[in-house]
């Protein structure tokens, strides 16, 4: 009968003490756990917020001096609601957006789609040209856009909504390249084995980009929708230039408020529009997140 004999154990397990002060120790990379990095973190959102927020908390101010807290009230929401001409701004602004959004979505997926598929004379001057509306000040490109609309005379006039058009072509021309960077940004991780079994089993091209590519972009396309509505129904100064005396955005209405003071009402109004700023951005970044399945 053999006796087995136990075997040592190959490392010694440190003491409990010393585990724990080596977690306590951060790494060299561990920039999160330094405290004078959090303290610059929060100092930073802090700078950066805290002019929101206040103005966020004195749209419920009950006073019409905005530097002095005199009790909560919801009224001038009720009065921004009621001002026509404010009312009529926003509208303005929503049916703005809500175009330039849809026509920015097409041309920006078919950029897109064109840039990742072909390859052709002069592709890297192109995809340089098309970044220019990003990469230009807005005042240079608010100035030409007012130039190119009164060289070709364009019509200011009209009923509603033609009377928006010149700002709702200048809104698409700066939304329509950010809507192609980001449904580019999709497509660098598309598997082209699915593209060729599709065909392999017998699609034609429309059925494959209509059943498997149209699916695949679902996410960069939405995603890049709301951002083209966030920029369009946040611009100011393109519109400032672009818009006409007949056609009135919520933006260029909310600074000629403030021109004479800032009241509640205007707090109210800028409240609503960054609560429907913030919440189209929330959606924009959760779409544009890697898929969980595939990073698994």
């Amino acid at each position: 009968m053999s006796t087995e004999t136990a075997r040592p154990a190959l490392t010694t397990p440190a003491p409990a003490g010393r585990r724990a002060r080596g977690r306590d120790v951060a790494g060299p990379l561990d920039f999160h756990r330094r405290l004078w990095l959090r303290i610059v973190i929060a100092a930073t959102f802090l700078f950066l917020y805290a002019p929101i927020v206040t103005l966020m908390a004195f749209s419920f101010n009950d006073s019409r001096r905005n530097i002095v807290w005199q009790g909560f009230t919801t009224d001038y929401y009720v009065r921004a609601w009621n001002n026509a001409s404010l009312f009529e701004a926003f509208m303005n602004s929503m049916t703005i957006a809500v175009l330039s959004t849809i026509v920015s979505t097409i041309i920006g997926t078919l950029v897109a789609l064109a840039l990742w598929r072909f390859r052709f004379p002069g592709k890297a001057i192109y995809e340089g040209f098309m970044a220019l509306p990003i990469v230009v000040p807005e005042i240079c490109m608010g100035v030409a856009m007012m130039a190119f609309f009164a060289r070709v005379d364009w019509p200011s006039g009209g009923g509603w909504p033609f009377n928006l058009s010149a700002v709702t072509i200048a809104h698409i021309s700066f939304s329509f390249p950010f809507v192609a960077i980001v449904v580019r940004a999709r497509l660098a991780g598309f598997n082209r084995e699915l593209e060729e079994a599709s065909k392999d089993l017998g699609a034609s091209e429309w059925q494959t980009f209509r059943n498997v590519i149209v699916p695949f972009l679902k996410p960069g396309l939405v995603a890049g929708a709301l951002l083209a509505f966030t920029l369009s129904l946040d611009d100011f100064v393109i519109t400032f230039f672009t818009t006409g005396p007949e056609a009135v955005t919520f933006p260029v209405k909310v600074y000629s408020m403030v021109r004479f003071s800032v009241t509640p009402e205007v707090n109210a109004a800028s409240t609503v529009l960054i609560v429907i700023t913030v919440i189209a951005t929330i959606f924009a970044v959760r779409l544009q997140a890697p898929d969980r399945q595939g990073a698994q």
